[in-house]
């Protein structure tokens, strides 16, 4: 308690921001929380599917991942101030949706949908270090570890589903294109809305 008289000053969870550019800061946490979240409700749809099948356990181990990286997104828009997408319920129904139509063409499709959405989300990854490093490395540091560390999940969510037969899908070609340019549309609107 407070000596006689003084004020009781209550913490902040709220992250110094010298020389951040808060802008590109709101634009990476926010489309990245609702990568994660979208991310999380493929996986559900998925394992209410797939979830008692011998591809099961690998979906079960993946969504983990992601529900770690979800966790951490979420945190994060707490410590830097950031305001959620308002297109959060409409990623909630598509996610899972997307999860549970893919895996009802069976363990290939489901494979397909993770290869199709991991590997636009690495690339996206990617294209979000080298903003982070132009405007300064040191600066933002701990997020680029961060989103590293993630985008080698990705990248190894998509390994598996390579190895899970996602190539063997009937019209895989066409299924992988229609579903990253669904993620490109989702990562342009989460950014901005």
């Amino acid at each position: 308690l407070p000596a006689q008289g003084a004020a009781l000053r209550l913490c902040s969870t709220r992250v110094a921001q010298e020389g951040i550019n808060k802008p590109v800061l709101d634009r990476i946490i926010r489309v990245d929380h609702a990568g994660e979240y979208g991310a999380n409700r493929i996986y559900a749809g998925q394992m209410a599917v797939l979830g008692r099948s011998s591809v099961g356990p690998i979906i079960q181990q993946m969504w983990n991942q992601e529900k770690d990286h979800l966790k951490k997104f979420s945190e994060l828009m707490v410590a830097y101030r950031v305001r959620p997408t308002v297109l959060l319920p409409f990623w909630n129904v598509a996610g899972f949706v997307l999860g549970a139509g893919s895996a009802l063409l069976g363990k290939k499709g489901a494979m397909a949908c993770t290869v199709a959405v991991e590997e636009s989300i690495s690339e996206h990854y990617n294209n979000q270090i080298r903003t982070l490093v132009e405007e300064d490395p040191e600066i933002y540091k701990e997020l680029l570890q961060v989103i590293k560390q993630f985008r080698d999940d990705e990248r190894e969510h998509h390994d598996i589903g390579i190895e899970h037969d996602a190539e063997a899908t009937p019209a895989y070609s066409v299924l992988k294109t229609a579903i990253q340019l669904g993620c490109k549309a989702a990562i342009f609107l989460s950014e901005r809305i």
